[in-house]
């Protein structure tokens, strides 16, 4: 899942830096009413600036859903308008459901914040020993790792199993120092979700997260697989925006084989629920569902983004002078989302869109809290469309970096076969003039794409061949990793490197 957290942090910096005096103002229902009909205009304002086709909100005060909307279509170009109990992927805002087993679980004595993950998961490895033995429970959800951002999460698309992503991250470079450094993963959450499942004796996290909060929230909506939003009668379409918004697929590759990190489908009234729970500290209509105690190890800031957000368990916190906020946003292939709240105001929002999240989802929350909590007023929405559109120009740039070329005489020289040690066998082969690459494990394929200016560089697009159809149409036909084949002194070919941060992988070449 990519959240696009740095532009939530400018917003939320942006709203609070002028504020000198803490004037802490306990929102009521009535000043929440007031602000709708400015709050629905910069809903309008944002589905035109972010060209999103359809959204819906949910605003919790005081233990009650107070206010459910839908605006816009369920997909572009069809009639059928979006509702509160429309059902949407959410994403990354998972992630808090997983922190939220793990503190139930700890609640029942069944795992301790500080247990070594090896202990529960012997599988676990990463490329520093000694952070190997040293993570601890906690630190799969906190986000301090020091590992490579995103590191492997595209192996999904290309159809890896989850024993898989967990061994990848043992090729995870350490970017940053372990428990200092902010860096967002997705792959530890997995872990995260294994060892909750094997201490609750559940065949899946979904299956124990079920069992230990949504049917006791009555989040009977909320679902976790690509099956499930499908067959749902009433479920948003996800989209790209490329010239204009695209309809993406849903399939099991992703988000769904990253459970923990970013499964879930679900509906307005169902993550009203959610932050009721969270808002009432763990109680939820008499009954407790997990302790105050571990809920508040799951809010509490663990690493540093800047001067005035850190990142928590599963959440992140926000600091203003009025008030806290706890907040998560979501972003899959085709869909953007926020949940968030007030601790300390009984106050907290939902907002699901149709559109991978170029940054409204978070523009339109954050809108919301400056004026419930009276912070300076901020054009959040203009803030976020122009971070939005700088963030299309950079990536046009670095792709403009790579420049096609014919295929040179040396390309049958890179024909044959490689192995990785996490990822398995791969064979290159030249077929009607063009070089591709099979992956054997999971049978896809990866059209090389050779470098004008040098004969050892290759761009690799997704193959829209066999089970890879809709994975391939979710990246849109964009480039999917580069690659180099590197050579010996004498010239002859070695290996095979994939040279994208995000997808660190050597394939030394079989012999021949």
């Amino acid at each position: 899942m990519k959240p696009i957290i740095g532009a939530a942090l400018l917003l939320g910096l942006a709203a609070t830096a002028n504020v000198t005096k803490a004037e802490a103002q306990q929102p009521t229902q009535a000043s929440i009413e007031a602000l709708l009909p400015d709050f629905e205009k910069q809903v309008a304002e944002g589905m035109k600036a972010f060209s999103v086709p359809g959204v819906a909100v949910g605003i919790v005060h005081d233990d009650k859903l107070i206010y459910t909307k839908g605006f816009g279509v369920r997909a572009l170009g069809k009639p059928d308008p979006v509702t509160p109990e429309t059902i949407f992927q959410v994403g990354s805002t998972t992630k808090a459901f997983l922190a939220t087993t793990l503190a139930q679980a700890v609640d029942a004595g069944r795992l301790g914040w500080t247990d070594p993950v090896i202990d529960h998961v012997p599988d676990f490895q990463l490329a520093d020993p000694w952070v190997t033995r040293d993570f601890r429970v906690l630190d799969l959800a906190a986000q301090r790792s020091g590992l490579t951002p995103y590191v492997n999460d595209a192996l999904t698309m290309l159809g890896y199993d989850k024993q898989t992503l967990i061994r990848s991250l043992r090729v995870a470079p350490q970017l940053g120092m372990f428990r200092s450094d902010f860096r967002y993963l997705n792959i530890p959450h997995v872990v995260g979700g294994e060892i909750v499942a094997k201490a609750n004796g559940a065949p899946s996290w979904f299956d124990s997260l079920k069992a230990s909060l949504l049917s006791p929230l009555g989040m009977s909506a909320t679902t976790a697989t690509a099956e499930a939003i499908t067959a749902a009668p009433n479920h948003a379409q996800g989209h790209r925006l490329a010239d204009k918004p695209v309809a993406v697929p849903f399939h099991p590759s992703f988000p769904y084989a990253l459970g923990p990190a970013g499964a879930l489908n679900s509906n307005i009234p169902d993550m009203g629920r959610w932050l009721r729970l969270q808002l009432g500290r763990g109680q939820f209509e008499g009954k407790v569902l997990v302790s105050e105690d571990n809920l508040d190890v799951t809010w509490t800031p663990r690493v540093a983004m800047n001067e005035r957000t850190s990142y928590a368990v599963g959440w992140v916190a926000t600091a203003t002078p009025p008030g806290r906020i706890i907040w998560h946003n979501g972003g899959t292939s085709g869909f953007g989302a926020h949940a968030g709240f007030l601790p300390d105001g009984k106050t907290g929002i939902v907002i699901l869109t149709n559109l991978e999240n170029g940054g409204m989802p978070d523009a339109l929350a954050m809108w919301f809290y400056d004026r419930v909590l009276g912070n300076p007023a901020v054009d959040n929405v203009a803030l976020a469309a122009a971070a939005a559109k700088t963030r299309r120009e950079a990536a046009k740039t670095e792709a403009a970096g790579f420049v096609p070329g014919p295929l040179s005489p040396l390309a049958a020289a890179f024909a044959g076969s490689y192995a990785s040690s996490v990822l398995g066998d791969a064979t290159v082969a030249l077929m009607e003039g063009k070089l591709g690459l099979t992956l054997e494990k999971t049978e896809a394929q990866l059209l090389l794409e050779p470098n004008r200016d040098d004969p050892y560089l290759f761009q690799a697009r997704l193959a829209p061949v066999g089970a890879f159809v809709a994975p391939a149409e979710m990246s849109g036909g964009e480039p999917f990793v580069r690659l180099r084949f590197e050579t010996d002194a004498a010239g002859k070919i070695t290996q095979m490197r994939w040279l994208s941060p995000e997808l660190p992988h050597a394939f030394p070449r079989s012999a021949q």
